[in-house]
């Protein structure tokens, strides 16, 4: 396929970690795009439990058999300014978006409205979540491991062994208040 007519899909997020349902919705966008950017959403006011380059790392991990299955190019890239401004600088021509239930379609529905008016030549592309991983999200995911909880039915073998990794190393540092 000429460059010219490739598709790129751009799936962003904060993947604090990424789960199941990330991979649900990263697996299925391979089937839509040539090359398949991911960005890592990075907010300066945010204290994220792994650093961009530890989540880099286990997307790609949980992904990379997939998109080798379906010839998809993973890219992995941060950003901190608007979705479409960094889907753009990839040359994406449409945006992923995951949706659990109907608050998320709520939501998603106002920024593809919002993407559109901004940059009218990316498309919003809405794929519903698998229903096994549909009440899966990285902030449960997050508090259900640090509170000693089991998240290996939710997360990747690779999540699940740096979480529990960081739950240790939490707990080696010290007392909490």
């Amino acid at each position: 396929m000429s460059q010219t007519t490739r598709r790129t899909a751009y799936y962003a997020g904060s993947f604090d970690p990424v789960t199941n349902g990330h991979v649900d919705v990263l697996v299925r966008a391979c089937g839509l795009a040539d090359r398949l950017v991911v960005g890592i959403g990075i907010h300066p006011g945010k204290n994220p439990l792994f650093s961009a380059d530890e989540r880099a790392e286990m997307i790609t991990a949980s992904i990379a058999q997939a998109a080798r299955t379906a010839g998809t190019e993973i890219s992995i890239v941060t950003f901190a300014d608007l979705v479409v401004h960094a889907a753009r600088r990839e040359g994406a021509t449409m945006l992923i978006r995951g949706l659990r239930d109907g608050t998320d379609l709520d939501y998603e529905m106002q920024m593809a409205g919002m993407n559109a008016a901004i940059a009218p030549d990316i498309q919003t592309v809405f794929l519903p979540a698998s229903p096994m991983v549909r009440p899966i999200t990285a902030t449960l995911v997050r508090q259900i491991a640090l509170m000693g909880g089991d998240v290996t039915s939710f997360v990747p073998a690779i999540v699940a062994q740096r979480l529990a990794q960081k739950v240790s190393d939490r707990t080696m540092s010290g007392p909490k208040g």
